[in-house]
């Protein structure tokens, strides 16, 4: 069946609100066996119409999202009420629910809330118990009109209602027991897009069955197979044979959900010394759920006397070889892990620039050490001349997957 989604809001083409509908609709369809086939953004008002004619002859499936809500420009019920020749009339249910909203808030709802309760004849109505506005359904007329949902625009309403009601209805229309195809996503760090295709990219191609795709991030790249079992089997092998080191994952988890995870299977714990990254690899690890087991300090060392006082860095070090050099971001390392008496300790110092570089250590050079209990201190040094919150970025993946291989054993 094809899918097609229209996100209406003025503010999403205006950039001032980030349109995560795709990601959103594209992974939970995907679990239905459903695949989007087109999504588009639109301006609030009469856009609607026009990209509801466009759609209904190829789409079997329509989702709709905004335009509900009490104010002039959200007409999505109105528009679609007169293309259907439906009569809106006002559902009691609907405004005991809207004004029940308002007063549990020690509010009113305002006259234009009651447009809200119209829903146009022969819709199902979708309840929303986080908002004011309900998702309607409008069966498909077959050889006429798409099976047709209308849903809020907010986030934290749709995907709620998605989960409870919406989910159920398309999983019997894509047939009850719908399931994706077989797929397998591959996360690879350090090599680019360009050197992962042209490795792998015409064995790939001759597998029969397979449908494959990459998607590029700083310092990763995601490798998507889709097929039948024996395509995505055959060519999994493809991909692991070519990178076997540099494969963080063969799912959708990221860098640090696996680090996490592996963390607290092997019993260890890890500390953070940063310079340059101002803390960001420990915001990083702790973003991810049950950090706290393993991650239990970080120090954002800025200045030489942080790196002196907080991380006992010689002082006649720094005064030797700068701040960002191999031998103070290894001192560093193994003074933050005694400090915290951890596993593992990353440390990092570099220049983020714009100013600051020299000859020698251009702006865009870091050096990213790892101190293991037991082990000898590993420095690397490294060159990433990106704006400054792209190098930062950058360096706490580099400076996550240092620590992946060695908790894997290929350090």
């Amino acid at each position: 069946m094809r899918v097609e989604v229209i996100n209406t809001g003025t503010e999403l083409l205006l950039g001032k609100v980030i349109n995560t509908h795709a990601a959103f609709f594209g992974d939970r369809l995907f679990t239905l066996g459903l695949r989007v086939g087109r999504q588009v953004a639109i301006p609030d008002g009469e856009e609607i119409r026009q990209a509801l004619l466009e759609s209904f002859p190829r789409a079997d499936i329509v989702l709709v999202t905004g335009g509900l809500g009490p104010t002039s420009d959200d007409i999505t019920r109105e528009i679609v009420a007169d293309m259907l020749g439906r009569e809106l009339r006002r559902d009691d249910a609907i405004w005991r629910h809207i004004r029940a909203f308002f007063v549990q808030r020690g509010r009113e709802p305002s006259p234009a809330n009651e447009r809200q309760a119209m829903v146009p004849e022969g819709a199902v109505v979708l309840s929303n118990p986080h908002g004011t506005a309900p998702g309607l359904y409008l069966p498909a007329v077959p050889g006429e009109t798409p099976h047709l949902f209308l849903l809020p625009g907010p986030p934290r309403e749709l995907r709620p209602m998605f989960a409870e009601t919406v989910d159920p209805i398309l999983r019997k229309l894509a047939g009850g027991d719908a399931a994706p195809r077989p797929w397998r996503n591959f996360k690879i760090f350090g090599v680019g897009e360009s050197s992962i295709a042209s490795v792998i990219e015409d064995a790939l191609a001759a597998v029969p069955g397979l449908e494959h795709g990459y998607c590029a991030r700083l310092g990763e790249v995601d490798v998507r197979l889709i097929g039948t079992e024996e395509a995505v089997a055959a060519a999994s092998e493809i991909v692991r044979r070519a990178f076997p080191i540099e494969i963080v994952t063969e799912s959708e988890d990221s860098l640090e959900t696996v680090l996490v995870r592996r963390l607290a299977e092997l019993g260890q714990t890890v500390a953070t010394a940063e310079s340059c990254t101002g803390g960001k690899i420990a915001c990083t690890l702790t973003d991810v759920d049950g950090s706290s087991a393993v991650f239990h300090r970080g120090y954002v060392t800025y200045a030489n006397e942080a790196k002196a006082d907080l991380l006992g860095v010689p002082e006649a070090m720094l005064a030797e070889h700068g701040a960002v050099s191999e031998p103070v971001a290894g001192a560093m390392a193994e003074g933050c892990r005694e400090r915290a008496d951890s596993d593992h300790a990353l440390a990092v110092s570099g220049i983020a620039g714009p100013g600051g570089g020299s000859d020698e250590k251009p702006v865009g050079t870091v050096f990213i050490a790892l101190a293991s209990r037991g082990l000898p201190v590993v420095v690397s040094r490294d060159y990433f001349p990106l704006d400054r919150l792209g190098f930062k970025e950058r360096v706490t993946r580099e400076a996550l997957d240092l620590l992946r291989k060695r908790l894997d054993g290929l350090l």
